[in-house]
């Protein structure tokens, strides 16, 4: 698949969906999903002069590109930052060859931190990707590895408990994991580590120095709209009387079949009421600091009121505690964050 059709395709989506968003301003785009660090400097910039042409792309817009340590070069990091990237998303997983093989990453440990280093002399917002809880890893490994990473003075970090999805080869044989006491404990250490180096800790797997939180997934967590093009993306978009989700087709020849057709849309479906509240909690309650009361009628156009029961079932659970102005998880309510969600759902 020639990389000149595909970025064809993804600039006729986007023309596409111009009748849903037209007059919206446009605060961050984010180039992730599958590997965007195969794209060459000339493709991303073309993305991003068409989305300044198309709409009101603010001008401090936040663009962030996912990129793998092992299909980058020093050249394209280069490349992007002319290209408009601003930010750089790296995921590495792990700085431990054992644990990366383990997991089918193409990269090593070394080509890692070599990719950092190149992608720092050319970006000052530079996020890793860490994973903790992987196959056989000890408690002194995540924290080595978090180490590793705060040793390259990132400005984000996200950490995130490895998880078993349907249809890949650890779901159908599961390896050997640490339990759940030992996934917590490393899950509460890495957050000292990292906080003994001045991040903040503001979402469940999301830690940043000061004012370098990513606004493009703050977004997502306070459940804000997004538009999704490409193979596999997914939007959620609101209106007056509805929001609705979409879904593109996810295999990128019968994508661009449909894109030609003028229908890239696999599904689409309105959001109900009684879903609304369960989904602006799984997003909003992420946060460490919780959000608004406000904005809970802001995004759903639904009084917090209908949900006053579940409320204050989780405060009693000790799991939440909330005023007149804010509702956020107490310690209790992160560390068992699955436990609160619970409570709202239908």
């Amino acid at each position: 698949m020639p990389e000149e059709e595909y970025v064809a395709a993804l600039l006729r989506d986007l023309e596409l969906a111009l009748p849903l968003i037209w007059g919206r301003s446009v605060h961050t785009v984010f180039f992730g999903g599958g590997t965007p660090s195969l794209l060459c400097g000339e493709s991303i910039e073309q993305i991003i002069r068409s989305v300044r042409m198309l709409l009101p792309l603010a001008m401090d817009a936040e663009i962030t590109l996912e990129a793998n340590p092992g299909t980058v070069e020093a050249a394209r990091f280069a490349a992007y930052r002319g290209a408009g990237v601003n930010r750089l998303s790296m995921g590495v997983q792990s700085f431990n060859d054992a644990h990366l093989q383990a997991l089918g990453r193409i990269h090593s440990a070394d080509e890692a931190k070599r990719a950092i280093e190149m992608a720092q002399q050319h970006f000052d917002n530079v996020n890793l990707d860490l994973m903790y809880a992987l196959p056989n890893q000890t408690l002194d490994e995540a924290l080595q590895d978090m180490r590793t990473a705060l040793s390259l003075s990132p400005q984000h970090l996200s950490c995130y408990h490895l998880t078993l999805e349907p249809n890949t080869l650890f779901y159908r044989k599961p390896p050997l994991v640490p339990d759940d006491d030992a996934s917590s404990d490393m899950q509460q250490r890495i957050e000292e580590l990292v906080a003994e180096h001045g991040y903040q800790h503001y979402e469940t797997s999301a830690f940043a120095q000061p004012k370098r939180r990513a606004r493009h997934n703050l977004n997502y967590w306070q459940f804000g709209d997004y538009l999704g093009i490409g193979a596999g993306a997914h939007s959620k978009l609101s209106f007056p009387d509805k929001i609705i989700r979409q879904a593109r087709y996810r295999q990128p020849q019968a994508y661009m079949r449909q894109v030609a057709q003028g229908a890239p849309l696999q599904t689409e479906h309105a959001v109900s009421c009684d879903e609304l509240g369960f989904e602006f909690m799984m997003n909003a309650l992420r946060l460490i600091e919780g959000f608004d009361s406000m904005l809970f009628q802001e995004r759903t156009s639904l009084p917090l009121i209908g949900l006053r029961r579940e409320l204050e079932r989780a405060e009693l659970r000790g799991l939440l505690v909330r005023d007149h102005q804010r509702i956020a998880p107490t310690r209790l309510g992160q560390r068992f964050l699955n436990d609160l969600l619970e409570i709202f759902l239908v």
